[in-house]
């Protein structure tokens, strides 16, 4: 590197690891940058003076002076070794994956490094970014952030942390132990880090619909305002419908298994156990049976998948709330309202699925047939039997998945969220496994009585019930186990439905140039 530049490193050094230029947008007031009324900055500046570290009275001499440190082979443009490098001289730590991020975000012209003027597009961008989360966590309009805007900031995004942790929070940012942070010490923290928004902490912990169990998650993703304006919304939306088309077909013999075991488990003794049933469905239709009922049941996916995300964001938008992230409990009532809505419009299709699940080698020739067979026979009716209990288990179901989920994502943050709120790949999979489970658990007597209505005409000798008259039909003829027949074929399928929706889900994304978040 030029001589100069080593003089200017060894003094940014020594007053802080980045010099404290004031931005550009200094005439900016309340957004915690500095007014004419503001204190001189960390290095002792006063507005409009040159500074003393690099000379220069603007962002532009400020970045320079950044960008010829970083540069560390001074080749004239930053890598990401060169950043790894750079980053450490200055005291500040990123893993690889944030600078990568870093360097992908910035580089226009493709090349693996960033250039001067990639450099400076990319943070005068990000700082922008930074100004408004500034803004918006300065409640108090000070031009300072204290460790109670921090806590209830978070509060407000549904991320639950102690006094201490906000407080630690503060001090890893708080360069002169003033136990508050103005707009030079947020900047300098943040300026080179991938996170440009504090939402983004909530991003980190999406309750992924993805995640394909077998049984639709009611509550779908948020997304950020950038994701909806740039495409990624719907790339994400096409990668899962897609993820979950793949995990279904795989976990479809399970799937087919525990509807024959609602409906026949008490009548037939071979479907007493896992390997009676899948016995008895190869015997009596071959391996091709095992995938019977398949076809609608992934068909179904990408309309209610739709239908579900668009009736949310309308809800949302009704509910008044206009924050980027609901609460928990706005959450709870868009995302059972949205469920709702989405499983009426594709209700007829859950009842051919269960139809043909139940269906004889020969019985129907494909979905339309199944349709017509039902029509013909029972009229329009048939098809949305079941549809009350099947509304009345989306209640309970969503409740439970999403109070467990934020419980276990408020434990991981208190006790193991040490450097970053970024849970990684397992805890996210086994947080959002473990609470769809507890969900599907507590309304699994609703969804078997939801399946034998669906399914009494087919049923020889079955009597025609309502959802009452089937509870304690039940209950008096089989006991409490009665209601939870097909279960365990039921949890055999999560694991893997989770792990492959997983792996699928990225691949595609991939493919569809939908970036990660």
């Amino acid at each position: 590197s030029h001589p100069h530049s080593i003089v200017r490193q060894r003094t940014m050094q020594r007053h802080g690891s980045f010099c404290q230029c004031p931005p550009a947008e200094t005439h900016l007031s309340g957004g915690g940058g500095q007014t004419e009324h503001s204190p001189p900055s960390a290095a002792g500046q006063q507005p409009g003076q040159p500074c003393h570290i690099c000379g220069g009275k603007d962002q532009e001499h400020r970045l320079k002076v950044l960008f010829q440190v970083l540069d560390v082979n001074g080749d004239g443009g930053i890598c990401v070794n060169d950043l790894t490098i750079g980053l450490k001289k200055l005291g500040v730590h990123r893993t690889e994956h944030e600078l990568l991020k870093i360097v992908k975000a910035g580089d226009k012209d493709l090349d693996g490094q960033l250039d001067f003027e990639e450099f400076v597009h990319y943070l005068c961008d990000h700082e922008k970014k930074l100004r408004l989360v500034f803004k918006s966590l300065d409640r108090k309009n000070d031009g300072r952030i204290d460790s109670q805007e921090i806590l209830q900031s978070l509060r407000d995004l549904g991320v639950h942390i102690s006094e201490e942790q906000a407080e630690k929070i503060l001090k890893s940012m708080d360069k002169n132990g003033t136990m508050t942070i103005d707009w030079n010490e947020w900047r300098d923290y943040h300026l080179l880090h991938p996170a440009g928004n504090i939402p983004e902490i909530i991003l980190y912990w999406k309750h992924s619909t993805i995640f394909d169990v077998g049984d639709s998650l009611l509550v779908p993703d948020e997304f950020t305002a950038e994701e909806k304006q740039t495409g990624m919304l719907w790339r994400h939306l096409v990668a899962g419908a897609g993820a979950g088309a793949v995990s279904r077909t795989s976990t479809a013999p399970l799937d087919r298994l525990k509807v024959l075991m609602q409906v026949h488990g008490s009548r037939s003794k071979t479907m007493g156990g896992i390997i009676g049933g899948f016995t008895q469905m190869i015997r009596e239709g071959g391996l091709r049976s095992l995938w019977r009922g398949n076809g609608i049941n992934v068909i179904k996916i990408a309309p209610e998948t739709a239908i579900k995300f668009m009736a949310y964001e309308q809800i949302k938008l009704l509910i008044g709330s206009n924050q980027e992230t609901l609460g928990i409990g706005e959450r709870l009532v868009a995302g059972s309202l949205a469920g709702a809505i989405a499983q009426s419009s594709i209700y007829p299709m859950e009842v051919l699925k269960t139809r043909l699940a139940l269906g004889k080698t020969g019985q129907y020739t494909g979905m339309v047939n199944c349709a017509k067979h039902i029509f013909l026979k029972e009229g329009m009716a048939a098809f949305y039997k079941g549809y009350v209990p099947n509304m009345l288990g989306i209640i309970p179901y969503a409740g439970i998945d999403l109070a467990v989920y934020e419980t276990l994502k408020n434990y991981w943050l208190q006790h193991f969220a040490k450097d970053s709120a970024d849970p990684g790949v397992f805890v996210l999979l086994a947080c959002g496994t473990t609470s769809s489970t507890c969900g599907q658990l507590s309304s699994y007597p609703l969804a078997l009585v939801r399946t034998r209505m669906q399914a009494q005409a087919t049923v020889e000798g079955a009597p025609q019930m309502t959802m009452t008259g089937l509870f304690r039909h039940i209950f008096r003829t089989e006991g409490l186990r009665g209601l939870y027949r097909g279960l365990a074929p039921n949890f055999m399928k999560v694991i893997p439905s989770v792990s492959i929706s997983y792996v699928v889900y990225e691949r595609l994304k991939v493919t569809m140039g939908a970036k990660s978040k």
